[in-house]
């Protein structure tokens, strides 16, 4: 059976199981998914209660649809693995293990590669999951269902019981509303991600170790490499929820302090249950097993520290000696994590102190010889110390170079008032009298005072972060990014607020955000003035975080011109930072959707400019990419896979650097040119935004009530203020889909015509050179998933008959372009190159369809009723919100 069969049969099954349920319920004129049956004699009301149920058929439905290619995806690499060996899994730790050989590198070189690498996912809480937390639940329990059936040891009578079991779940679905009926609050986004952080997380690091492991054992290496954590790649996490305030004015000082109070308590809960379950399982007595000296010396020093309370952890467990130093862990352990610790007891004043009991109690285990008990118990506890320590998560402190700008200038208002406005100096200026300030210690002012709204705000998270920090370390901060950052002055902001509050500059990361074309071409050069500063000499630690904008770039110059520029960013920075003997790390701000740098982890790795990765990486994960990624644990296990194997491989390249392989730049920067003149005549013509506001959702999508963040920066209506994700997801929705393709068609046709040896140069490239070939694919993919009819029914919205036939016709002929010249770019056909996207649009269609046409009913309704019957219009604003969630599942993104 093919996966194509699969999808299909297993599709079916959950349709089946969905119709019964539907039957059981009364529901039987629902019981066809795809088509909407009404009866001619059915009151108006009647009709539009069966609209609304109809919404929920077809959106459960194409979820379901979700749920079976997942688990096919993860049924068909088990197969592959099994059948061809896990070589065959592109990315996989054996193909880079492989590739890393090859090379030419020994085994300790491999190891001593592990060690370097560390990944750190960053969650946040961008308004693309349109689905209730409660729904997303109910995915991971049905697909866990579905995982079962796929055992063939199972009886009838158990596999009867399986499926009874898939439709209660269907019916618990059934009746749970998706969308949220009030905006969520910052605090229940944070439950969300904190949820992930200490539920989903842990499991997985612990399984993906395990993949390592064993990979690293089917390659014949010495076990004794891969064995302790401080042998193994660094995973951790980030958060921006509660720490980014960019344009989130609901982000406060105390939502900050309280978040990373938050994060703190569930880590050290999480330590605390992990170590207990160990303790329970420690069994060993000393009738048994001849305590090593050292061990003993450290029990006995370590009660002492503890006191009393220690003597009474000791006597729980007579000649029990390891469950002994165990239980005098956990008591510190407990004392770390109380809000007023007893100061009789000392405390664990970081995850180090604690990483080394673990490691007393690991070599006192070797002693005895309980290697396995080392391998499979303690070696998860010491991981998550490792990785999750007592922060969980880093927060970042994110906020936008304008919003500073207005803060300094209160400050300097109130404390030199003889000075011109802020905003009226040069850059020459700014630079003269901040790095004059910085040489002194004191601040503007005494702590307390205020300066001004926005100055107070940036001031008080300042503060917050001064407060958690002296209290708990600075392990649980991540970076102060500024975002929109555009000269150098920008970055010595924040160390002029650092000096305010009494933050140590040389203890946090501080990363400029460049997001815009230009701000990307502008970057290199803000970077050599930056770095070149005595000031930085001073502060720096040898690790610059740098952040590359992928939304914005790609909402400012289109898809072609935003890959090109961050890699070209990526290949000038690279420079600059050997020129200063500074490795950086590059965080990468990529959302769910292609339009914002998303798609498979293992392209996107190789893609990267060859020696631009020292080792250590950040990304953002968005939205609905977080569960599409990470809710079920193989799915999770594999992304983080191939990420940590991509890296590993990318710093090889660093470490090991070789003959760079000639490729046709100029080529492509000719390319990106002309795609991006033709991208920004699109956006700067007249009749542009008219067209948008009108053949697009958008209007609805800004009523929406999927994050806590407003869906522009400053509430201003033009499409600079837009925020990048909206601006994704209505295009998405309206099948248009030109955020991720508009200008390649007519950049090659160009190409092809005025300059033929550059456009021969790429065509030859386009299989073997990983970055265009990269581009071409994600492009490909978005054109696809665009849809020509769709596109002239939703612009028949559009008022003005000019306006519409003017824009439609030039996006119409940039996407048939845009299909005919990818198309050109490969041997292959589309049809046998792309056999599972069309496989996967195909069986979409029907739903689709049902979709978009009750989308475009109510959104004519509701724009022609919603400023004349207010009441009316709310109930179509929840409709439209149902349908927008529905389309998003089916089209799997949102933004």
């Amino acid at each position: 059976m093919t996966i194509f069969d699969k999808v299909q049969q297993d599709v079916q099954f959950l349709a089946q199981c969905f119709r019964e349920v539907l039957e059981e319920l009364g529901e039987s004129e629902l019981s066809n998914l795809l088509a909407l049956k009404t009866s001619g004699n059915l009151k108006p009301e009647q009709i539009q209660e069966l609209e609304a149920k109809h919404i929920q058929v077809l959106s459960i439905y194409l979820q379901l649809m979700n749920l079976v290619e997942e688990n096919a995806a993860v049924q068909y690499r088990r197969q592959v693995s099994e059948q061809d060996g896990p070589i065959k899994i592109r990315g996989s730790w054996v193909e880079t293990f492989t590739r890393l050989k090859d090379k030419g590198l020994s085994v300790n070189e491999i190891s001593d590669l592990l060690s370097k690498v560390e990944l750190t996912p960053v969650l946040t809480a961008h308004p693309t999951e349109a689905k209730r937390i409660s729904v997303l639940e109910l995915h991971r329990e049905l697909y866990l269902q579905m995982v079962k059936l796929e055992n063939s040891s199972f009886t009838k009578l158990e596999k009867n019981a399986i499926r009874e079991n898939i439709k209660a779940l269907i019916e618990r679905w059934w009746k749970t509303g998706e969308v949220y009926l009030e905006k969520p609050t910052i605090q229940s986004e944070r439950n969300n991600v904190v949820h992930y952080f200490t539920k989903v997380f842990p499991k997985a690091l612990a399984k993906s170790d395990q993949q390592l492991k064993a990979s690293w054992q089917l390659m014949g290496f010495d076990p004794e490499l891969l064995r302790y954590p401080e042998q193994f790649p660094i995973l951790q996490f980030g958060s921006w929820v509660g720490g980014d305030r960019d344009g989130h004015p609901y982000v406060t000082a105390e939502i900050t302090a309280e978040t990373l109070l938050t994060h703190r308590k569930n880590a050290l809960d999480l330590l605390r249950s992990q170590i207990f379950d160990l303790g329970a399982k420690m069994t060993f007595s000393e009738i048994r097993n001849p305590i090593p000296e050292f061990f003993k010396e450290s029990i006995e020093e370590k009660t002492k520290e503890l006191g009393n309370h220690g003597l009474s952890a000791v006597k729980r467990n007579p000649y029990e000696p390891w469950r002994q130093f165990i239980n005098l862990i956990l008591l510190q352990l407990d004392n770390t994590a109380s809000e007023i610790p007893n100061e009789d007891i000392p405390i664990y004043e970081n995850p180090e102190a604690l990483a080394k009991d673990l490691k007393v109690l690991r070599e006192s285990l070797l002693a005895i010889g309980a290697n396995r008990v080392v391998d499979e118990l303690l070696f998860p506890v010491e991981r998550q110390n490792q990785c999750f320590g007592f922060h969980l998560a880093k927060l970042d402190i994110r906020q936008n170079s304008t919003f500073h700008d207005k803060a300094f200038e209160q400050i300097l208002s109130t404390t030199y008032p003889h000075l011109s406005p802020f905003n009226t100096w040069s850059e020459e200026e700014r630079l003269s009298f901040m790095l004059n300030e910085l040489e002194n210690p004191r601040p503007f002012g005494v702590v307390g005072k205020s300066f001004g709204p926005e100055a107070d705000k940036v001031l008080g998270y300042y503060r917050a972060v001064k407060n958690h920090t002296d209290l708990h370390g600075n392990d649980g901060i991540g970076t102060f990014i500024i975002s929109m950052t555009r000269q150098v002055s920008d970055i010595l902001m924040v160390y002029l607020y650092f000096r305010e509050v009494g933050l140590d500059p040389a203890a946090f990361k501080v990363a400029p955000l460049f997001e815009t074309i230009e701000d990307l071409k502008q970057s290199s050069t803000i970077m050599q003035d930056f770095l070149k500063l005595p000031f930085y000499q001073r502060v720096k630690s040898g690790l610059q975080e740098i952040m590359l904008g992928y939304s914005d770039s790609n909402k400012d110059g289109g898809i072609l011109a935003s890959r090109w520029n961050i890699y070209q960013t990526e290949k000038a920075l690279t420079d600059v930072g050997n020129e200063h003997g500074l490795n950086l790390q590059f965080f990468h701000g990529m959302g769910g959707t292609i339009s914002r740098g998303g798609g498979k982890y293992h392209r996107f790795l190789e893609s990267m400019p060859l020696g631009s990765l020292s080792g250590k990486m950040k990304l953002t994960v968005q939205g609905e990419t977080i569960a599409q990624q990470f809710a079920n644990l193989l799915n999770g296990v594999y992304n983080i896979e191939m990420l940590l194997s991509g890296i590993t491989l990318q710093t090889a390249f660093f470490d090991y650097p070789e003959k760079a392989h000639t490729f046709p730049e100029p080529a492509l920067q000719r390319l990106a040119d002309f795609a991006f003149s033709q991208y920004r005549t699109l956006m700067e013509h007249p009749n542009f935004v008219e067209f948008y506001g009108e053949a697009t959702p958008i209007d609805v999508l800004e009523m929406s009530k999927i994050g806590s963040r407003p869906a522009r920066r400053t509430g201003t209506r033009t499409l600079a203020d837009l925020r990048a994700i909206p601006w994704v997801f209505s295009w998405n929705q309206s099948r248009f889909n030109l955020t991720g393709w508009f200008g390649i068609g007519f950049a090659l046709e160009k190409m092809k015509k005025e300059e033929p040896e550059l456009y021969a140069s790429l065509k030859a490239n386009a299989n073997t050179w990983p970055l265009l070939r990269y581009i071409l694919i994600q492009v490909e993919t978005n054109v696809m998933n665009a849809d020509a009819e769709w596109m002239k029914v939703y612009a028949s919205k559009v008022n003005n008959p000019e306006t519409r036939e003017t824009i439609l016709t030039i996006i119409l002929e940039e996407y048939q372009k845009s299909l005919d010249e990818i198309a050109l770019m490969f041997e292959e056909s589309r049809e046998k190159r792309r056999v599972s996207q069309l496989d996967n649009l195909r069986r979409r269609t029907l739903a689709l369809n049902a979709l978009h046409k009750l989308q475009l009913d109510n959104l004519s309704l509701w724009r022609a009723e919603k400023d004349i019957e207010p009441e009316r219009s709310e109930v179509l604003v929840k409709k439209l919100l149902e349908i927008t969630t529905a389309l998003a599942s089916g089209l799997k993104n949102t933004g």
